[in-house]
């Protein structure tokens, strides 16, 4: 079965850091693109970072850019969310999703994500 398992949420202050993590079960990550999205109580999924297949293409949504990095471990299968500098409004539910890597275009849509993890909770608060 395929699935996806995040991992690294906790509560952290604002300014502080977290890594999260995305590790695969039962495929290899190397074929699929993958993103991470975010939802907070009330509001609706939003993408926050992607990175391509081969790892040597990201992009990030404007409210992260210089505070996230996302990353890529082949030998690990795993893909990581490094969050720096988190606010409060980074609180939220975290979620890694996978989409084959020919598909793979940076898309912060949901839809096109074939598989998802449960999700990690991350919460900033002082």
């Amino acid at each position: 079965q395929l699935r996806l398992v995040e991992s690294g949420g906790g509560l952290v202050q604002p300014g502080g850091s977290l890594r999260l993590s995305c590790a695969a079960r039962g495929f290899t990550l190397d074929y699929y693109g993958i993103g991470w999205f975010r939802q907070a109580p009330g509001k609706e999924r939003e993408g926050v970072s992607t990175i391509s297949g081969s790892g040597d293409s990201a992009n990030y949504v404007d409210s992260v850019k210089g505070r996230f990095t996302i990353s890529r471990d082949h030998a690990k299968n795993a893909v990581y969310l490094q969050m720096n500098s988190l606010k409060p409004e980074d609180t939220a539910l975290y979620y890694c999703a996978a989409i084959p890597h020919v598909y793979y275009s940076g898309s912060f849509s949901p839809g096109e994500y074939d598989y998802w993890g449960q999700g990690t909770q991350v919460t900033v608060s002082s």
